[in-house]
């Protein structure tokens, strides 16, 4: 497995945990380490996933409840949230990321952790967001 797939993992995990636990980001961070057992490439990439997805939350909600339509966020299944804020997260603010590998990694992830349908509903809901990185690269006003 490639060093930003663990990295996805660790973070969904940590995004997880911080939703249904009362707990410390730096707690959840450093019990993923330890059970994980990873290296600190992976460790930082995952680091860097938590806390841009973290931090830009509102901007990502905004965007999660203008394109999944018919869905409020609070009705989603907890692990395609995350799952799908994480990838929102890559797909508006790391643009040096392919679209196609984040909504790959994202779907995958969903087909690994969530329901049977979840790797769809996923990636309908990407695929509209991508656009929106398409939109604002030919606009000239890329958000990083």
């Amino acid at each position: 497995m490639g060093s930003r797939r663990q990295a996805r993992e660790i973070s969904l995990n940590i995004l997880y945990s911080l939703e249904i636990c009362p707990i410390e980001i730096g707690e959840a961070e450093e019990a993923i380490k330890q059970y994980h057992g990873v290296g600190k490439k992976v460790v930082s990439y995952a680091s860097q996933l938590v806390n841009g997805t973290l931090s830009n939350l509102s901007r990502i909600d905004s965007l999660l409840e203008e394109y999944a339509q018919n869905w409020e966020i609070k009705r989603m299944v907890s692990v395609d949230r995350n799952i799908l804020r994480q990838a929102i997260y890559e797909l508006i603010f790391q643009v040096d990321i392919p679209p196609s590998v984040v909504i790959n990694e994202a779907v995958e992830l969903a087909k690994k952790y969530s329901t049977e349908d979840s790797g769809k509903f996923v990636n309908g809901i990407l695929d509209k967001i991508k656009e929106v990185r398409s939109n604002r690269q030919e606009m000239g006003k890329d958000e990083r």
